[in-house]
């Protein structure tokens, strides 16, 4: 009886050392290499961004800014209530977007940008910043020494141009990107866009 006790207690201890072995193996994966499992959120989202994505937010954080300056200005201005209605909706509407982005270059580890330092550190095409070949502050002077009907007109004109400006910007982050945040918001800005776009048109019709 005691040799069979000892045998019982013997064969116990080789299983539960056995047990407790493969538990210490299962922390570690096959090859011994890092799965996505063991890395953050925060080092994931890192990891997914490419310069496409960085620069789509860059640039149209820029563009919306500059969108919004505009439609200020045509909410103060303009004498078509249509005009001013729409020139609320791009501010309601890129207001958000713009702090969104921003997030993302902040969890990124990604600097913010001015439209100078896009064309200082050579990020690629910034025509999509221009409108009919000027610049932000260009057309905002022009529009503010405008009033009545020719103010509403050339605001149409210029904000048609700065929306394709910003269809254009959208396509590339979906041609090149590949961060699904930026793909979503990418395809929801040529959608709105595009829309406005025939919008304006339409008003810029009946003046």
């Amino acid at each position: 009886m005691m040799n069979t006790s000892r045998l019982r207690l013997a064969t116990g201890a080789l299983a539960l050392t056995a047990f407790l072995a493969g538990c210490g193996d299962s922390t570690e994966p096959a090859g011994g290499g890092t799965t996505a499992a063991s890395t953050t959120d925060g080092e994931q989202t890192a990891q997914e961004h490419n310069e496409a994505d960085t620069m789509f937010a860059q640039m149209m954080i820029v563009h919306h800014e500059g969108a919004i300056e505009m439609a200020q200005l045509a909410q103060e201005q303009a004498v078509t209530p249509e005009v001013q209605e729409l020139a609320a909706q791009i501010e309601a509407a890129q207001g958000p977007e713009i702090e969104l982005m921003q997030s993302w270059l902040q969890q990124w580890g990604e600097p913010a940008a001015s439209e100078d330092d896009m064309a200082g550190m050579g990020h690629g095409d910034t025509s999509g910043m221009e409108m009919d070949g000027m610049t932000q502050e260009e057309a905002m002077a022009e529009l503010e020494g405008l009033s009545g009907e020719a103010f509403d007109a050339r605001f149409l004109e210029l904000m048609i141009e700065h929306h394709r400006g910003a269809v254009t910007m959208a396509q590339t982050a979906l041609d090149e990107g590949q961060h699904p945040d930026v793909q979503e918001l990418a395809e929801q800005v040529v959608t709105d866009q595009e829309a406005e776009i025939e919008h304006m048109e339409q008003l810029h019709k009946g003046l």
